[in-house]
């Protein structure tokens, strides 16, 4: 199964991933329906999740129903039990929008939800992280998931989020980032793709991320705060909802001027 799961990643154009991944879900939660593990977005539980990765495939990770991955049930946990994104109400936009949140989010009564991308065939907005079509301030709440490590420009990209974020705002902008790296890494002269997936982790990636990606957020205008969330949890809750252990989640904020 794993060789099947990265010939498909790799080969297949990912607007047309997100397509047949409809199609498809529902034999994957009929087959592995169980009570070992659980994702807290849907509330089903399976016997395990599916394999997933680029470089290296993860067993146990892609949660077929909703098809989230770790990050995104960290995030979803993060977002119930420590925001006021479900009682409140929000302005939201949402880049590159998963399709584990999309329907859920869109039909939440108190937030008026935007979602953009450059490609994506699930957004409702087409345009360029790095030229937000949007005022300044026009957001309560941003969502940016695994988006900067594919931006050439990323200190642009970041400008752009916290021009259109309010005053008072909370922006989540999780990247993948490598612990051990001090300094994040980018090399444009690698183009192969096999060469770039080696060493960025995915051929799509124009970087690795160091631990300096929080100090490059704050140097933009942010208020940032590396949030563990996973530190409030067991072992049994980390392991039942296969989540990333130790993982910080960059909680960003507009202060009020």
């Amino acid at each position: 199964m794993q060789r099947i799961f990265k010939f498909f990643l790799n080969i297949i154009p990912r607007p047309f991933l997100i397509r047949i991944s409809y199609l498809i879900r529902p034999i994957f939660v009929l087959f592995l329906r169980g009570k070992k593990h659980t994702d807290p977005i849907d509330g089903k539980s399976y016997r395990k999740f599916l394999p997933y990765g680029y470089k290296n495939v993860r067993e146990n990770v892609l949660a077929p129903g909703t098809l989230s991955l770790e990050r995104h049930r960290l995030f979803w946990l993060y977002l119930t039990h420590e925001t006021s994104f479900f009682s409140e109400n929000h302005r939201v936009l949402h880049l590159a929008p998963e399709q584990a949140f999309l329907k859920r989010f869109r039909g939440l009564k108190n937030i008026e939800y935007t979602t953009t991308d450059l490609n994506s065939p699930i957004a409702d907005v087409k345009a360029d992280i790095c030229d937000l079509p949007f005022e300044n301030d026009s957001f309560d709440f941003i969502i940016c998931n695994h988006v900067l490590e594919h931006i050439q420009d990323d200190t642009t990209a970041m400008r752009e989020l916290f021009r259109v974020l309010a005053p008072g705002g909370t922006a989540i902008i999780q990247v993948p980032y490598d612990r051990s790296r001090a300094v994040s890494f980018e090399d444009d002269s690698i183009t192969d793709k096999e060469e770039r997936t080696r060493i960025f982790g995915q051929y799509d990636h124009v970087r690795v991320y160091g631990m300096d990606y929080f100090e490059k957020l704050k140097k933009v205008g942010f208020e940032v705060d590396a949030v563990d969330y996973t530190a409030q949890l067991s072992d049994e809750e980390i392991e039942r909802y296969r989540l990333p252990k130790g993982e910080l989640v960059p909680v960003c904020r507009k202060l009020l001027q």
